[in-house]
């Protein structure tokens, strides 16, 4: 399993990042290779990603956790999907904290586990989550500002 976690404090009050970050809509302002999400109800939402060479993908996600304004859990349904292929499980889990003087200490946590012979490519997948939980936080400073 690919598991990889990242903290960054922000210089905005908790429940503005929480706005952003618990409205699907706003995944393309941070979450990288999302350029649009598609349908969104209060348990699930559908991403389009770019892949590297230009195509669209379509990922589709449960919300599977919510606690305003401190917890957001999505897990992506895998099956009859390009993913299944590869995946046996993906969870992105995003935690925040007041950190006091209009601040947010935000957590992110992404999970993914692999399926058959691809179970063998953990850590390339480990390298991957981390690059893009990196530029997930990266962009999020960038919006609020980053204190740490």
């Amino acid at each position: 399993m690919a598991r990889v976690s990242g903290t960054i404090t922000l210089a905005a009050p908790q429940h503005q990042v929480w706005r952003q970050i618990s409205d699907p809509f706003e995944l393309p302002k941070w979450w990288p290779k999302v350029v649009r999400v598609e349908s969104h109800s209060s348990d699930s939402f559908t991403e389009v990603l770019t892949t590297e060479k230009g195509r669209d993908v379509r990922a589709d996600f449960k919300i599977v956790a919510t606690d305003a304004p401190h917890h957001w859990s999505f897990v992506q349904e895998l099956e009859d999907s390009p993913f299944e292929a590869v995946l046996r499980s993906a969870r992105t889990t995003v935690t925040l904290e007041d950190a006091g003087n209009e601040a947010t200490t935000l957590s992110l946590t992404v999970e993914r586990r692999l399926r058959g012979v691809g179970r063998f490519g953990g850590p390339m997948m480990k390298k991957a989550a981390k690059t893009q939980l990196t530029h997930a936080l990266e962009r999020l400073g960038e919006i609020h500002g980053r204190l740490d």
